[in-house]
């Protein structure tokens, strides 16, 4: 039984992360539209997706990943 929990023990040693990996650095030059927040952001080859959260709503911004410029504005509504 001894045995059984060492072996437990190693194994939780062995398989838990040790650290979080890094996140990804969003680029300086992103500024959220004036009165939203970021709800959630996801990058992608080339472009950074960021669910904005504002007074008329909610919408998906995607922006330029190299620039930070503003590429496409989706409003989000409800079925």
């Amino acid at each position: 039984m001894i045995l059984g929990l060492i072996t437990i023990v190693g194994l939780l040693v062995t398989r838990l992360p040790k650290a979080a990996p890094p996140r990804p650095a969003l680029p300086e030059g992103l500024t959220l539209p004036e009165g939203t927040a970021a709800g959630a952001v996801t990058m992608g080859r080339g472009w950074i997706a960021v669910v904005a959260e504002g007074a008329a709503g909610e919408e998906i911004l995607i922006f330029d990943a190299k620039t930070g410029t503003l590429r496409q504005r989706l409003p989000i509504t409800a079925p």
